[in-house]
């Protein structure tokens, strides 16, 4: 299939936009038949709109509030750890530089506990 550029109008301020070759490869690709209806700005303008570019499903489209996170000791080095949680003493507590560490070298070791267990 060969393509070339097209000129199409934007739905939501009428202004003309090109849906480039590569834009339209793009949706090929996807299986997406209808060209875009909204110019990039318009697109992006609305993508905003929907809190952070999904669609909603259904919740409120308010902002979250920040999440309240919690100081520990790392578990490894020593330093503060910010975690999303309440540390409860009974497991390891890691910053996120050595908890990024654990998850590389620990990842096989983990994964083949998990399974000894079942």
């Amino acid at each position: 299939m060969t393509f070339s550029d097209q000129t199409l109008y934007c739905r939501d301020c009428n202004s003309p936009f090109t849906f480039s070759v590569g834009e339209q490869e793009f949706f090929a690709q996807r299986g997406l038949n209808n060209p875009p209806s909204r110019c990039p700005s318009c697109r992006a303008a609305r993508k905003a709109q929907m809190s952070g570019g999904g669609y909603s499903s259904g919740r409120s489209s308010a902002p979250r509030e920040p999440r309240q996170m919690y100081s520990a000791t790392c578990s490894s080095c020593g330093g503060e750890a910010l975690v999303p949680f309440q540390p409860r003493g009974d497991r390891p507590v890691y910053c996120s530089d050595c908890y990024q560490a654990q998850g590389e070298h620990g990842a096989n070791r983990s994964s083949s506990n998990r399974r000894s267990r079942w």
